[in-house]
């Protein structure tokens, strides 16, 4: 679907709100939804398309086994040439991310039918008792041509909906300028709403240092995603020792494998992952578990209803959720669903109704199918 307006992240335009439905079946008649944010589009199809009789036939509420299973075809295996073994032959090196993007469709829809066979909300399933988590909003995306103070414009507009934190795009332009978008929103959203910086990677250690002690007069939560996307936890380590700003990280990350090694650092205090992109609810959830023992706070990146069951079940060890104030972000995910959460004040609210409590509106499916 064509956006009304295109709009720049520090790395990227986007000019188009795309997203895969995934729709695992079962022989017991429940069918389980997950989504899928990445691309190419087609090859993530084609790979969770072939995945299907790799899983065909296995109980849907082994969901550590499938996905062990799916996993194990990103790689070189023991009697896996060819296909020996039964699963498609070790995948391309290039096909890697778009092969955890479609296990992680699989898996979100896996654990929506776990819930609808237990008939219990996943938040529920998983131990969490709140209903209502935090939620904030993003924003302040770059649009060429606009003032500089239209993200501050854009995100007091968010506050002025309920939400009591507010995260802005950075890192796109000259440090003069980025002051000027920053202490701006700071006015605009008063002094106690919570300001957070997502930065998608465009700065090495020094400069990010220089930086951050440029826009610590406005009360930033977090820098996240700071530093280039080839810099590893030691330059992390670096950074967060000079920085007066807490660090957040980890929604490029594809599996616990990577992002363990910045958690362990000491350098994070807020993880970030997206089960929608790389992996699935499963590796969230043991990403999420690492994160807790170590005292750092959960953030999942955005879909809001799948994460906040997860944000649920941590309590005190989750921050929040990440939502968008504005449903022209993307107005696919908004328009997918006949039921889900709902946004107000500020929290995310999670219904009883079992797996995650999403519908989907098979009209508008029909209608933007692509």
């Amino acid at each position: 679907m064509t956006l009304k307006e295109a709009s720049w992240t520090a790395h990227e335009i986007s000019g188009d709100a795309t997203l895969i439905l995934i729709e695992v079946q079962t022989d017991e008649g429940i069918s389980g939804y997950g989504e899928v944010q990445g691309g190419p589009q087609k090859l993530i199809c084609d790979l969770a398309e072939m995945f299907s009789p790799c899983i065909e036939g296995m109980d849907p509420l082994a969901h550590i086994e499938i996905w062990e299973r799916l996993f194990s075809t990103t790689s070189p295996r023991p009697g896996g040439l060819g296909g020996w073994d039964g699963l498609p032959a070790p995948l391309p090196r290039g096909r890697r991310p778009q092969a955890m993007a479609a296990i992680g469709g699989i898996d979100i829809a896996l654990w929506d039918i776990k819930g609808k066979a237990a008939n219990l909300p996943v938040y529920k399933l998983l131990g969490g008792g709140k209903s209502s988590v935090f939620t904030y909003s993003t924003g302040g995306y770059y649009v060429e041509g606009a003032p500089l103070d239209a993200c501050a414009k854009e995100l007091a507009s968010h506050v002025a909906k309920g939400y009591r934190a507010v995260k802005m795009k950075t890192g796109a332009l000259s440090l003069a300028d980025e002051v000027t978008r920053i202490s701006t929103t700071r006015e605009a959203i008063g002094p106690e709403t919570l300001l957070m910086l997502d930065m998608n990677a465009p700065y090495g250690v020094e400069d990010c240092i220089k930086f951050a002690h440029a826009v610590a007069p406005y009360d930033i939560l977090w820098l996240e995603e700071p530093l280039h996307w080839h810099l590893q936890p030691a330059d992390y380590v670096r950074l967060a020792a000079a920085s007066p700003i807490p660090l957040a990280h980890g929604e490029r990350e594809w599996t616990r494998f990577t992002i363990r090694d910045f958690i362990n650092s000491g350098a994070l205090k807020f993880v970030q992952f997206d089960s929608t992109r790389h992996a699935g609810f499963t590796e969230s959830l043991r990403i999420a578990h690492l994160a807790e023992q170590q005292g750092v706070l959960i953030a999942p990146h955005t879909a809001p209803q799948f994460h906040a069951h997860l944000v649920s079940a941590f309590g005190d060890a989750a921050f929040g959720a990440e939502s968008h104030g504005s449903h022209d972000r993307h107005p696919v995910q908004h328009g997918l669903y006949s039921q889900t959460i709902e946004i107000r004040d500020g929290m995310v609210h999670l219904s009883d109704r079992p797996g995650f409590g999403v519908e989907i509106n098979w009209d508008f499916v029909k209608k933007y199918k692509s």
